[in-house]
């Protein structure tokens, strides 16, 4: 196997899951991929980013933006160096992330719920209700999962916080 060729397709398919789940541009899915799959331990340079992209500073500048703002990385800077180390968000944070689309889901879907029950007429409507009252159990399950996972990423990450 040719090491650099699958670090270049590893980061294709991040770049290409994350254009999807995350509705964002292409260069900060791949962005996003190389500082998972490049930048996890040291963090990655602004300078590195273009380099190892290829793509022009303000492209790569905006991006980072982009993903600093919907909280996917983070960065830090080092004592006596002005540059700023690129890192993707904690797994904890990411999927806490989750957590508030889940919650806002939750809310709509108890409005719709106390609505169809207020309202429903028809076996079609009395159908829905019972495929909406399902899906906010799957959705309370989910939830329980995602909160013991998260808990689980954040005793990992403080552990290998200690340990450095």
């Amino acid at each position: 196997m040719d090491i650099k060729q699958e670090r270049e397709e590893i980061i294709e398919l991040y770049g290409n899951y994350f254009e999807k789940l995350y509705n964002i541009p292409p260069l900060a899915a791949r962005i996003l991929g190389t500082l998972i799959t490049d930048g996890c331990k040291t963090g990655l340079t602004f300078d590195a980013l273009v380099e190892k992209l290829g793509a022009s500073k303000s492209s790569i500048s905006t991006n980072l933006n982009l993903l600093l703002n919907i909280e996917k990385i983070t960065f830090f800077t080092k004592a006596g160096d002005r540059k700023k180390y690129f890192k993707p968000a904690n797994l904890s944070q990411r999927l806490a992330n989750f957590l508030k689309l889940i919650d806002s889901e939750m809310i709509i879907i108890d409005r719709l719920i106390d609505y169809r029950e207020a309202t429903a007429s028809c076996s079609e409507e009395k159908c829905n209700l019972e495929n909406v009252k399902a899906y906010r159990t799957h959705i309370i399950e989910a939830k329980k999962l995602f909160i013991k996972t998260i808990d689980n990423f954040k005793q990992i990450e403080l552990k290998n916080n200690n340990n450095k």
